[in-house]
């Protein structure tokens, strides 16, 4: 303890006899600029803060969607091999496999627009021009059937009223005050009599058989 004190003690006076230059940093790299900033700063927000000026139709997604993004996504949004599927999937939250799209799960529509803004086409990322990203994002909304007009326009004017089907089951996470979660004495040893198989993994299917002992093998 005594020598934690003297530790702390000789950091202190350390910082004191640096004064002012101490307190202004380490002398290390530069303040960004505004450009700097502003290149980095491309997030958007469920309440629309971040959108770029600009507007896209059904329509004109139509065509940037079969140039840009067709190769791996299909020109209807249902996969290429195994590129994601951006269409369907309605309904299917509580199957085995559900269809996880953007109509079927996807809570707002500021990630679809964030996404691909910031990732998209896959090795040309931020290439696309905030028009072009309104006509695509304009676009996934018609093929998951969220909008059916083909002269349906998005704009940072409209944005926020667009609403996915899926945007209610998504909510704050209660922890702690869920029960689950409260404040108990963790079990670290002999936490149960015996463990037992209750399920095995799907399609991969590898969890050792019963009858090699649970030691598994190898062919």
């Amino acid at each position: 303890m005594l020598k934690s004190l003297k530790t702390s003690l000789a950091i202190s006076l350390l910082i004191a006899s640096a004064g002012p230059a101490f307190s202004e940093g380490l002398g290390l790299g530069r303040t960004a600029t505004i450009d700097e900033v502003s290149a980095w700063d491309i997030d958007v927000r469920p309440d629309g803060m971040g959108l770029p000026e600009g507007s896209g139709t059904v329509i004109e997604g139509e065509e940037v969607f079969a140039e840009r993004c067709a190769a791996c996504h299909g020109d209807f949004g249902e996969g290429v091999d195994r590129w994601p599927v951006l269409s369907g999937g309605q309904g299917s939250l509580t199957d085995e496999r559900p269809v996880k799209t953007i109509g079927s799960y996807w809570p707002y529509l500021s990630t679809v627009y964030d996404y691909i803004n910031r990732a998209m086409p896959f090795g040309e990322s931020q290439s696309l021009t905030p028009d072009e990203i309104y006509g695509i994002t304009a676009y996934l909304l018609y093929m998951n059937d969220v909008v059916t007009d083909e002269e349906f326009e998005l704009s940072k004017a409209n944005f926020t009223s667009i609403r996915l089907p899926n945007e209610d089951n998504f909510f704050f996470d209660p922890r702690p005050d869920t029960p689950i979660f409260k404040a108990t004495d963790p079990c670290m040893s002999d936490c149960k009599p015996e463990v037992t198989i209750t399920s095995r993994a799907r399609v991969l299917d590898v969890t050792p058989d019963e009858d090699d002992g649970g030691a598994g093998s190898i062919d």
